[in-house]
C-alpha cells in the first residue's frame, strides 16, 4: 500500500452518483494500489432516502469501512480542542480527520468543504476539494 484516500460525506456521495471525477480519483487509487476508506459514521451521514439502497449499498462496497474506535474517537476531540471547535457542529468532521491521521501515509481527504478539515487534519493529511 502507498497511502490512503479517504472520503468524507460528499466524497461518499459522489461515489454514490458515480461522478466522473470521483470516479477518476479512484482509478488512479486503484493504479496506485491506496486505499480506499471512509468511516462507518459517514454510511450514515451520506445516506440520501431519494437513492435507491441497493446502488448505495454498492458503492459502500467498493470502499473499507472504518469504525470510530475509541482511539480515535478521542484523537477526534483532542483535534476539536486543538481547533476551537464544538463537537456538536464538528463532530464527524473531526472523526473523518482523525481516521485520515490514523491511516497509512500519505493520507488524501476528498471532500467538498476542505476548510474544516485543513483546520482539523493540519499537515498530518492532504484535503482536495472535490
Amino acid at each position: 500500500m502507498s497511502g490512503t484516500l479517504v472520503l468524507d460525506c460528499e466524497g461518499l456521495s459522489q461515489l454514490v452518483r458515480r461522478r466522473p471525477e470521483l470516479i477518476e480519483w479512484l482509478a488512479a487509487a486503484e493504479a496506485e494500489d491506496i486505499r480506499l476508506v471512509t468511516s462507518s459514521v459517514t454510511l450514515v451521514e451520506a445516506r440520501d432516502p431519494r437513492t435507491n439502497q441497493a446502488r448505495f449499498d454498492y458503492a459502500a462496497s467498493r470502499v473499507d469501512i472504518v469504525p470510530p474506535t475509541e482511539a480515535i474517537a478521542r484523537h477526534a476531540s483532542k483535534l476539536l480542542a486543538s481547533a476551537g471547535l464544538l463537537g456538536h457542529e464538528y463532530a464527524l468532521d473531526a472523526i473523518v480527520a482523525a481516521t485520515a491521521l490514523a491511516s497509512a501515509a500519505p493520507a488524501t481527504v476528498l471532500t467538498a468543504d476542505p476548510e474544516d478539515l485543513l483546520t482539523l487534519c493540519g499537515p498530518g493529511a492532504q484535503v482536495v476539494k472535490l
